[in-house]
């Protein structure tokens, strides 16, 4: 069983990723390698001269990997209460999660389709968005969703800073208390 199933590897996802296994949670990501990120040429990432969406993505994804997120290619089907949690359900199989973050961009139907509420969206572009808490919490206990599904900006730094926060979210609810991660110089 999984701690935390990320489902996209996006800059949202693979923020969220990259914390959550870095904490030290079991951490499976599931993408199906259609994040509109890669045909994104970024120029406004602070500390970043340039980044190709592509490269974002890869050196995310190699991030999370370092800490131990496994990363497997494959589109989830259904999320569903199982006795000790959430089973995510894939085209390439199933998987056991406490709990599950949608960072799937521009695509509700999988949220619509296990029950999660949706409205409208308010970015260009964005029609319909999943209804969250300021947490990133949904109608569903134990899942979350993040980035531009979530309804937060479509560019990718701030979609993959809200990434970031509701995995320090969920990590915090997992760890009963609120859950930091500073790293310092090493001398």
């Amino acid at each position: 069983m999984y701690d935390v199933v990320v489902v996209g590897a996006g800059p949202a996802g693979g923020s969220a990723a990259l914390f959550a296994a870095k904490s030290g949670k079991k951490t499976l990501v599931i993408e199906n390698d259609k994040s509109v990120t890669k045909r994104a040429w970024m120029e406004n990432h602070y500390g970043v001269a340039e980044i190709s969406g592509p490269d974002l993505i890869e050196t995310g994804k190699k991030q999370a990997s370092k800490f131990g997120a496994e990363i497997v290619q494959a589109t989830v089907t259904n999320v569903s209460k199982s006795e000790t949690g959430l089973k995510v359900e894939t085209d390439q199989g199933e998987y056991e999660a406490s709990h599950v973050i949608l960072a799937t961009g521009f695509a509700v139907d999988l949220a619509e389709k296990i029950g999660l509420t949706t409205k409208a969206g308010t970015e260009p572009r964005v029609k319909t968005i999943i209804d969250v808490d300021a947490n990133g919490k949904t109608n569903v206990d134990g899942i979350w969703a993040a980035g531009t599904v979530a309804g937060v900006s479509v560019h990718t730094i701030i979609t993959a800073g809200d990434g970031a926060k509701v995995a320090v979210n969920v990590i915090s609810e997992i760890n009963g208390e609120r859950y930091v991660d500073h790293d310092v110089l090493k001398a």
